[in-house]
């Protein structure tokens, strides 16, 4: 599988995802009911006169409807709230698009590197059987000691020991990889074995630049911090009163309980707010409001801020890990194969000892792994990178 094609299946696959997207969507039910007033209520009252009460005849019908209503511009306010809590459920969804994504790079990096690695170790392995076989060739002739035989076998067991290590490591890297991809552990799965050593082509500022406008840890502050503002005038509107609205209808079936024998049907209307009393008590919620409203413009700041210097950090880390992978990969490996090779042909001719041999073994595998080490911080940083900008950069 190609990265790209990881990428695509993890984010549509991954139940961390697919949970975020069902909460998001869940929020935007949420949004209506904020718009709309409480249900109205009816009162019907079918009512005996004390003086037919033996007799069971209804004396008074009486219907009610009272509506509860908040004070005009509350219920606009908190629909523009539960609005940006949707917003902020979406940039949570992509949030997680985001991680899932990152993760799901940084697991194919892996695999890729410790299939490198693989490589690596099975050509010291071959290197090895290579100097064993010239040390053994050697020792039969006299030339060597048993103790460099002894120790050629010695560093050959040791790294096919490192080599079989290496692949129960490989097959957990891709355990991870299909857990990420909600598939079996067991799953067969083979990547792409070349590193992309691309260099960034956007700069540094522009970089930041995105990073501030477009990662979604400072969007939901931006929209945390008017959430705050919005929740300040509505604690200031605790001042402004609540009301309902009544009509009620009689109807007289005695005409002796009517206001008139000839009035038997009558009508009435109700108006009742809510006054402020305990307005000690509103005084809190505003001071209240008012200290979350500063501590969301100090967070959305400080984000801003970590951000920049996150960024700044990784850009410069990238830079310096793809210097040092280039100059291990284009110069030091080759020089350091060719110094083995040389000093393979010196000892077979007892021009050095075992120990210098050993030592330019160590130094070609320590240079390819110091190139794989560079390499993996390079990719870790452009991932890294990349998510604390919110998104992709190539």
């Amino acid at each position: 599988m190609s990265l790209q094609q990881v990428v695509a299946e993890v984010q549509t696959q991954n139940p961390q995802v697919r949970g975020a997207l069902h909460r998001w969507e869940s929020a935007t039910h949420h949004i209506i009911q904020n718009y709309t007033p409480a249900d109205p209520q009816f009162t019907f009252l079918d009512s005996d006169s004390p003086d037919h009460w033996l007799g069971g005849g209804t004396d008074l019908h009486n219907v009610t409807v009272t509506q509860s209503l908040q004070f005009p511009g509350k219920g606009l306010l908190q629909g523009q709230e539960a609005k940006r809590t949707a917003e902020i459920a979406r940039l949570t969804y992509f949030a997680a698009v985001r991680d899932i994504k990152a993760q799901a790079e940084t697991g194919y990096y892996q695999l890729q590197l410790d299939n490198a690695l693989i490589d690596l170790f099975t050509e010291n392995v071959a290197n090895l059987e290579r100097v064993q076989k010239v040390t053994q060739i050697a020792y039969a002739a006299s030339m060597v000691t048993q103790g460099d035989y002894i120790n050629g076998q010695f560093a050959l067991e040791a790294d096919r020991e490192t080599l079989r290590q290496g692949r129960v490591t490989v097959a957990n890297d891709k355990t991870a990889l299909n857990v990420l991809l909600a598939r079996r552990p067991d799953e067969p799965l083979e990547v792409d074995r070349a590193f992309d050593l691309a260099p960034f082509e956007t700069s540094l500022d522009e970089i930041v630049a995105r990073a501030i406008a477009a990662r979604q840890e400072i969007l939901q502050a931006a929209l945390a911090q008017q959430n705050q503002s919005t929740a300040l005038t509505l604690a200031r509107l605790e001042y402004a009163p609540d009301y309902s609205l009544g009509f009620t209808f009689d109807h007289y079936l005695i005409a002796s309980w009517a206001p008139t024998l000839s009035h038997t049907e009558d009508y009435s209307f109700t108006v009742g707010f809510n006054v402020p009393i305990f307005f000690w008590a509103k005084n809190e919620d505003i001071a209240k409001a008012h200290q979350d409203l500063e501590a969301a413009k100090e967070d959305l700041s400080s984000i801003r801020i970590q951000t920049a210097g996150q960024v700044t950090t990784l850009y410069r880390q990238i830079l310096r890990s793809r210097e040092t992978a280039l100059l291990y990969r284009d110069t030091l490996i080759p020089l350091a194969r060719q110094a083995f090779e040389v000093m393979m042909v010196a000892y077979q001719n007892e021009k050095v000892d075992f120990t210098t041999l050993i030592s330019a073994f160590r130094q070609e595998s320590d240079s390819r792994a110091t190139y794989l080490q560079a390499v993996n911080q390079l990719l870790a940083g452009k991932v890294a990178i990349e998510q604390a900008a919110g998104g992709n950069l190539q």
